[in-house]
């Protein structure tokens, strides 16, 4: 009687061992895709969306079957809304967790310095904000906007709608400065005036030296690419200086839905923000869109550029990974250039030359409902020019490697002023 109880033990036992084998055998390892992201740190509010609209693509992708028979498994990295954390983390996820692709960044501060740890293991990062453009790598697919499908659209808008008087202000970093060079080359082709132009140290709420020399050069029109956490405060200064919309109206590069779900409202009331996706857009792919990320993160959340941005990246690069057959790292870099998508904004596509994606822009205005309403919108997706034209590459390079020389070898100032 004992001999057949450990034989049927032993024989279950064996089962067991067979079923594990064959369940492991029949499931395949994951892919394996880098999220880098902020979770902490000044730009962890702005970054969230993006990381959400990212993992509601990974998650549609691997309900939908996933890719190549395999499922997507993201790997989470937090760059801590620091510099050197990103590039430390960016080789981590590529030499320790083995991540096919790596979707992530958000300041250009943070891409600068993980672009040459991409570029030293020949690896590829997707990066869905919009930026100063002076950049293109082999190793990066830009599928934020660049300035000619942004910045400069809403200069001339502003300048055409709200008067020719110009001030700049931004973060102290290299994005907000690349910006202001770019808009200074071309304000004089637009019959604009520079009267100002300030920098509020990155991550800080020491805003009013910016919002009195604001109030000091009664600008027809502010150009706003502060970034983070600074963005509360100023718009809070302004108000409390008598500088509301009405008087001294701000396009903004930064901010959009989510602030505007949280933010005080009346601080943003009439004030503009130029973007290319905006949640009010009325197309089948984006109330679609909407309700699915609503029943995924709640009735009352947002989306937003960086949401929709980061979502269609991960689609992009799903795409590239089928018609590559693999996730190796250097099939899906040469797939990926020929990617388009039907996206929540529209048809964004891969342009081959540039690896920036072809994208529409918008000019929307911030109402005290909560609100965003379209203003203004280019007529169809734009080509993009990472090198704007008022000078040569090789100018705009040398403009980067001054700025940075001069921030001790750093893309962000690191001495508040």
């Amino acid at each position: 009687m004992r001999f057949r109880k450990r034989l049927a033990l032993a024989s279950a036992l064996a089962l067991t061992v067979i079923a594990w084998l064959v369940w492991h055998t029949a499931s395949p390892a994951p892919i394996r895709l880098g999220i880098l992201h902020s979770t902490s740190g000044a730009m962890a509010f702005a970054e969230s969306g993006m990381v959400d609209g990212e993992m509601l693509a990974i998650e549609e992708i691997n309900q939908a079957g996933g890719l190549l028979g395999r499922q997507i498994e993201p790997v989470m990295a937090d760059g801590k809304s620091d510099w050197p954390t990103f590039a430390a983390e960016a080789a981590r996820l590529i030499t320790q967790e083995k991540v096919s692709s790596i979707v992530g960044c958000w300041t250009s501060a943070s891409r600068k310095t993980v672009k040459p740890v991409i570029e030293q293991y020949n690896h590829l990062l997707l990066y869905p904000m919009a930026y100063e453009g002076l950049e293109q790598s082999p190793n990066i697919v830009y599928t934020g906007a660049a300035p000619n499908q942004q910045v400069l659209p809403a200069l001339k808008w502003g300048i055409d709608t709200l008067g020719p008087k110009v001030f700049l202000v931004g973060s102290d970093y290299v994005w907000p400065h690349s910006v202001n060079a770019i808009i200074k080359d071309q304000l004089k082709l637009l019959g604009g005036e520079l009267v100002g132009e300030e920098y509020i140290f990155f991550g800080s709420d020491h805003v009013d030296q910016a919002v009195a020399a604001i109030k000091a050069s009664a600008p027809d029109v502010i150009f706003s690419s502060v970034a983070g956490d600074s963005n509360a405060p100023f718009y809070k200064a302004l108000r409390a200086a008598g500088l509301d919309a009405k008087i001294r109206p701000v396009v903004s590069f930064s901010i959009g839905e989510k602030e505007l779900a949280v933010f005080d409202t009346l601080d943003l009331d009439g004030h503009y923000v130029a973007y290319n996706y905006f949640q009010s857009l009325d197309n089948p792919v984006n109330r679609a869109f909407v309700e699915r990320y609503r029943a995924r993160y709640g009735k009352d959340e947002v989306t937003n550029d960086a949401t929709e941005a980061g979502y269609f990246s991960v689609y992009l690069w799903a795409q590239a990974v089928r018609d590559a057959g693999s996730d190796d790292v250097n099939l899906i870099r040469q797939a990926i250039r020929m990617q388009s998508f039907e996206a929540p904004e529209g048809i964004v596509s891969v342009d081959p030359t540039t690896q920036h994606t072809w994208r529409p822009v918008s000019i929307g205005r911030m109402n005290a409902d909560r609100s965003l309403k379209v203003v203004w919108s280019a007529s169809r997706p734009i080509r993009p020019i990472p090198y704007p034209s008022s000078r040569t590459p090789a100018e705009w390079d040398a403009f980067l490697a001054t700025m940075y020389a001069g921030w001790q070898n750093n893309w962000s100032n690191p001495v508040e002023r």
